[in-house]
């Protein structure tokens, strides 16, 4: 049987952890660890429930990439400390959300309590064995768009962003933790044409048109969720819709308007899938270093959430 993978959009997980697990303190009485606890609790569940082969913890080495910022300047333009336009972050801080890119430079705002932790994260991650995925210039997103269509098997991608419904097939399914981890939704096919009327691939038109004011992404002036699904159910994507002679003359106004920022924006929502990264995921059942993991475990007081994650990787 082909390997089962499981994608972590890591970021997204370390962020929800820190904002959903009370503050807790390593050893010394004044590190915070809630974000390194809770993040290896979500791991060690989705590891019980999937059961993987291979784990990437897939990193945001830039989370506001410069190429896409060139497409579309409000890209995450909200979400850069200090302000628009943005300056080059503190080099002393992580790299990742919540820290700097290790291209742009450029700092997400994010708690300082939160980006602390990033580089504890790394170091129980790699210390356990779990493989952390990056590429300079490029986001966790594109990472996961990478290794999803690579896989010769079956994946599961854990997130909380919706970008990511556009890798959906029936070899991918994306576990959508919005509501919660508990409550976590697993998003196929059918789940999107229940809830949005489409298919996973039609997810990047159906966001190109409708926005995504979460990435400062404004969409076509006028056309919202409903009417760019009913467009894309009508003419299948925006080549079809373009071609298409049957528009309302207003609908065909707003989008020859916007022919520009379409091209543009579809580069921007569309995750990559052609990164060189390295191909050996493997998931081990035993801690890559003991020494190092124990005392970490230790230091950070990470108790029983680490024994939950080496149990889970033992008996997946």
């Amino acid at each position: 049987m082909s390997p089962r993978r499981l994608l972590l959009d890591t970021a997204s997980l370390y962020f929800r952890a820190y904002f959903g697990v009370p503050t807790l303190y390593a050893a010394d009485g004044t590190t915070p660890v809630n974000a390194v606890r809770g993040l290896l609790d979500i791991i060690a569940k989705f590891v019980r429930e999937t059961h993987p082969d291979e784990l990437a913890a897939c990193w945001d080495n830039d989370w506001r990439p410069e190429w896409r910022v060139a497409l579309i300047d409000s890209y995450k333009a909200h979400r850069v400390a200090g302000g628009v336009p943005a300056t080059k972050a503190d080099p002393h801080l992580p790299i990742g959300a919540g820290g700097r890119g290790a291209a742009s430079g450029v700092a997400e705002i994010a708690d300082a309590a939160l980006s602390i932790q990033v580089p504890l994260i790394s170091a129980v991650l790699e210390a356990a064995g779990i493989a952390i995925v990056g590429a300079d210039g490029y986001e966790a997103d594109d990472v996961i768009g990478t290794l999803a269509r690579s896989a010769p098997g079956h994946v599961d991608v854990v997130t909380g962003d919706r970008d990511l419904f556009q890798l959906v097939t029936d070899d991918v399914t994306v576990l959508y933790v919005a509501r919660g981890i508990s409550k976590y939704e697993t998003v196929d096919d059918g789940w999107l044409a229940t809830r949005y009327g489409i298919c996973g691939a039609q997810y990047v038109d159906y966001s190109v048109l409708r926005g995504d004011a979460s990435d400062g992404l404004p969409g076509v002036a006028g056309i919202g969720e409903k009417t760019a699904a009913r467009l894309l159910a009508e003419h299948g994507d925006l080549e079809g819709i373009a071609e298409a002679t049957t528009l309302s003359p207003s609908i065909a106004a707003r989008l020859g308007a916007a022919v520009d920022y379409i091209a543009r924006a579809r580069q921007v929502v569309a995750v990559r899938t052609d990164l060189d990264l390295p191909g050996d995921l493997t998931l081990p059942r035993e801690l890559a270093d003991r020494e190092s993991f124990d005392a970490l475990t230790r230091d950070l007081a990470l108790g029983s959430a680490a024994t939950r994650l080496v149990e889970a990787m033992r008996t997946r």
